[in-house]
Formats: structure tokens, C-alpha cells, sequence
């Protein structure tokens, strides 16, 4: 779910800096739970099958595939700035070595599509289509041609949280493209928080203690996320197993989100074209954020995941000095796939 939080984040990003460079611009009852296939948990584990316990010694490879489509209505000064955005990111894990408990993992961005419209003005990206001519903007495109083929160092905790990520500076020396100032800025936002995030894309899906669970359990799981002059996100995904499906554990989730702006005397505050003084950002009440995970039992990890998010709310945000309220609408959907073999399309 990488991509949830950091979409979230580069979205408003993208769309208030086009507005500076000038660019033209009562909740429903609880629904019954699905249907689902009526076969017994495994008695094996005490009646528990739902178990999550990742196993990283047989140091195979295992792939990812994240797609983030989101719709952005930014309000302000009685002008809407829509934004439509989707990307879709490649991730290759590869086992390096185990210390007790804690599991090296190299993360390598094996590529990355990336298609951004604000307002009309369009920047294409694909990695995968090799030297293929993009649109857009150039200093953004050279931006997305630096993430490709980008390697960290995970450290997992018993396999389940991370814990560390390794390699940060060199990767924000490399995106920055030698200039002080980018990586100056690149360094307030890609926080420990943010890129241990973005290291752990379906880990934060399963029970943090790795235990095993029935038919009906349910189980919270909480993050803070900190991006600097972004401001911070507080998450929380509330977990229920409902069941199997086709042989795969089948668990729904529902999403809650607090955003908080930065502090005003906060030195990480600054270093974009806008600051944002004060805000506030949640679920839109109207349409609760809901998702669904798929996990193998067998193969002991989440094959596909889908959460939608829809936020609304007000931001505070000073433009040259200026105080200007936003209202911001935002719709978001995020779907993650494992396998042990590459997903990138093959070329034709």
C-alpha cells in the first residue's frame, strides 16, 4: 500500500504546484457480510487457518505489481484544478540473508507506468515500453527514469513489519540529479516513515503478530506516517476474516485516516512552493473507505489486495505569503499482486 499514502502525498503535490506555476485550471448501515465459500477452517492450527507467518529462508524471489488510479478535485479561489492520476510500480524482493530474527530483503523497482493529467496537461511515463518517447514534463519524466531499476535494503522483523530501511541517502543522491536543492527537498519528504512504507506493501495487511486466525476474528492495525513538509498521516486499517474463497483466505477491510499539517515553526515545514499552514483531511463519511485481501495459506502471503479510499477536506495553504483555503476531493484506488514470476508485461 505503498502507494496509498505516497499517492495520496504526491497528488496534492502535483496538483498545488501546477496552481502555482500558473496552469489552468449520514453513513450507510453495515452491510452483511459477502457470501463465501463454506468450508471449514483448517483444523489443524487449533482451528486457525488464516496464519501469517512468512517464511524468507528458502530465499526465493517473489514480485509485486501496485496500481494506484486516483481522481483529485482541488477547489480554491472559485476554480476547480482536477487531477487524474495512475501509476503502477514493479517491485522484485529478493531474500539476502536472516539474522535471528530480522530478514534482509534487497527491493528493487524492476519499472514503472506513470500517467498524470492536471487539467489537460498530460506527463506519460513507462519504463517498460524501454526508449519509447514520453509527454510531459522533462524534469518530471528524468524524475521517474531515476526511480527505475532503484534498489533499498528491507529489514523485516520476524517476517512481518519493517523495521529499516537501508540505502535511503544514496537513493535521494540519485533522484536529485546532482542538484543541492532537490536533494535537500527530496530528503525532508522521503522520511524513514515514508520509505518503510513503501518497502511494505501487503505486510501491514496481515496480523502484526503473526497469529493465526478464525472464521470471524477481527484485528486493528495502526501506522503513523510522517512526510515532512506534507504534513503526517495516522492510519488505521480495521481487519475481519471472513472466510474462504476458492482455497484463499478471504479478509475485508476498512480503512480510517487523520491527516495533520505541519507545525508552523517546524523547519521541515518549508522547501516547497507552498506551505500548508493548517488542514483537515479524512474519509469522506459518505463513502467509507473498503477493501478486500486475498491470502494464500499455502504459498503464506497476501496474492492480491484491493482498498479504495475516498478523503475530503479543507487545507490552509500559503502561496507567496498569501493564506488560501483548499478544498480537496479525492478519490483513490490501490490494487497489489504477488507472484513468484516477473509482472511485467512482455513486450510484443
Amino acid at each position: 500500500m505503498v502507494r496509498i499514502r505516497l499517492g495520496m502525498s504526491a497528488a496534492l503535490v502535483f496538483a498545488l504546484a501546477a496552481l502555482v506555476s500558473g496552469q489552468d485550471a449520514k453513513k450507510d448501515p453495515p452491510k452483511d457480510p459477502p457470501k463465501v465459500d463454506p468450508k471449514p477452517a483448517d483444523p489443524k492450527v487449533d482451528g486457525k487457518r488464516f496464519d501469517t507467518k512468512f517464511d524468507f529462508e528458502k530465499k526465493t524471489k517473489l514480485f509485486q505489481e501496485s496500481t494506484t488510479k486516483l481522481t483529485q478535485v482541488v477547489k480554491v479561489q472559485g476554480q476547480d484544478l482536477t487531477q487524474k492520476q495512475e501509476s503502477t510500480f514493479y517491485f522484485e524482493w529478493t531474500p539476502v540473508k536472516i539474522e535471528g530474527d530480522k530478514s534482509f530483503i534487497k527491493q528493487r523497482v524492476e519499472g514503472l507506468k506513470m500517467t498524470i493529467d492536471i487539467s489537460g496537461n498530460q506527463i506519460n511515463y513507462d519504463s517498460t515500453k524501454g526508449d519509447t518517447p514520453t509527454t510531459g514534463n522533462p524534469g518530471l519524466t528524468e524524475f521517474f527514469k531515476k526511480l527505475s531499476g532503484a534498489e533499498f535494503t528491507a529489514v523485516l522483523e520476524k517476517g512481518i513489519k519493517v523495521v529499516e530501511v537501508q540505502g535511503k541517502a544514496d537513493f535521494i543522491r540519485s533522484l536529485s540529479t546532482g542538484s543541492p536543492q532537490m536533494e535537500a527537498l527530496l530528503g525532508k519528504i522521503l522520511t524513514d516513515d515514508a520509505l518503510k512504507d513503501m518497502c511494505d506493501p501487503t505486510l501491514k495487511l496481515v496480523p502484526e503478530d503473526g497469529s493465526g486466525k478464525k472464521v470471524g476474528d477481527t484485528w486493528t492495525r495502526k501506522g503513523t506516517i510522517n512526510l515532512g513538509p506534507i504534513g503526517t498521516y495516522t492510519v488505521t486499517y480495521n481487519f475481519k476474516y471472513v472466510g474462504v474463497e476458492k482455497d484463499l483466505d478471504k479478509i475485508e477491510v476498512e480503512t480510517k485516516l487523520e491527516y495533520t499539517a505541519p507545525k508552523k515553526d517546524d523547519p521541515a515545514a518549508g522547501g516547497l512552493l507552498f506551505r500548508i499552514n493548517d488542514g483537515k483531511l479524512g474519509i469522506n463519511p459518505e463513502k467509507p473507505a473498503k477493501g478486500v485481501i486475498l491470502y494464500d495459506p499455502k504459498l503464506q502471503r497476501v496474492v492480491s489486495a484491493e482498498i479504495t479510499i475516498n478523503l475530503k477536506g479543507d487545507l490552509t495553504v500559503a502561496i507567496g505569503g498569501t493564506d488560501t483555503k483548499v478544498e480537496l476531493i479525492q478519490e483513490q484506488t490501490t490494487t497489489v499482486k504477488t507472484s513468484d514470476a516477473s509482472l511485467i508485461p512482455v513486450k510484443k
